[in-house]
């Protein structure tokens, strides 16, 4: 596949510099506390350069401390209706379509003409085996959007992979440029019992990190990412344990992401089957992406 001049340059430009830390840098300085009028106008800035709807904000622009806590905003009740269907799987999030499809002989697409394995993504042979045959679909979120994501149906958290790695951007340059850029960055891999179906790990959604992603937060767990000299890291819950594991209704938060990344979400095929979209088409968490296998009763 040929690359854009100007993205090659970029990622041949990003491959010199510092990527984890200059992330973790920019995380710092949009961390700093303005006094309040300018941190409003800094706001409102913002929400005028990125297109940002305020209508949906749940909190008055007076109230953010900081440019970050803006940016990780909770909406306004009512402004993502969450499919009520009980056999829906809705979007964990707001953003853009991506590549999406079937996944076949341990691969996913990334754009067209390159694919990447499912084991390097989750950092598992044993576990990839688990989705052969499924969906899958890849989410981005832009500046502009919404970055809390949320349940795609009722499920309980079996377990958490965190997996270092580089934070390239997820932009059209590098998913160009960086060959298995999904599983080359830095991520969190959460694997979701769907509660009712006896299939185990129906699902696994994988936060991605990116250049200028901060941090990526979870709210059942204090673990982050983007640390200097972190290491791979499994948390197991459920009694065997002793740990709960974490049940969430659908549509219910459990992360968020300190600037705009990407989701990647499998379904395997036990669990049900995503309903492929065209790149590009824009999705709101809680509309239907797809559907569950009948839940027993």
């Amino acid at each position: 596949m040929k690359q854009s001049t100007r993205g090659a340059l970029l990622i041949s430009a990003l491959r010199l510099l510092p990527r984890n830390a200059i992330s973790r840098l920019a995380g710092r300085l949009i961390e700093v506390r303005l006094p309040q009028p300018l941190q409003r106008w800094q706001i409102l800035l913002a929400a005028r350069w990125f297109g940002i709807n305020l209508i949906e904000v749940r909190d008055p622009i007076e109230s953010f401390a900081s440019f970050q806590d803006f940016f990780v905003r909770a909406l306004a009740p009512g402004v993502r209706p969450i499919d009520s269907a009980t056999d829906a799987i809705v979007s964990p999030c707001d953003g853009s379509w991506g590549e999406s499809g079937v996944i076949e002989d341990g691969q996913l697409l990334q754009i067209k003409g390159r694919h990447y394995s499912v084991a390097n993504l989750l950092g598992n042979v044993v576990d990839a085996k688990g989705y052969e045959g499924g969906s899958f679909t890849t989410l981005y979120l832009s500046p502009a959007d919404y970055h809390r994501f949320h349940a795609p149906c009722d499920v309980s958290v079996s377990r958490v992979r965190y997996l270092p790695g580089s934070l390239w951007p997820v932009n059209p340059a590098g998913l160009e440029g960086i060959e298995s850029l999904f599983a080359e960055n830095e991520r969190i891999c959460a694997f979701m019992n769907v509660l009712g179906q006896p299939q185990q790990e129906g699902i696994c959604v994988v936060a991605v990190g990116a250049t200028l992603v901060g941090k990526i937060r979870l709210t059942f767990d204090s673990l982050t990412t983007n640390r200097a000299g972190a290491m791979e890291k499994t948390l197991d819950y459920g009694d065997a344990h002793g740990t709960p594991s974490p049940r969430l209704a659908i549509g219910e938060e459990w992360g968020r992401f300190e600037f705009g990344s990407t989701l990647v979400m499998l379904v395997s095929v036990e669990a049900g089957q995503i309903h492929f979209q065209e790149a590009g088409t824009r999705v709101r968490m809680g509309s239907r992406i797809g559907s569950l296998r009948p839940i027993a009763a």
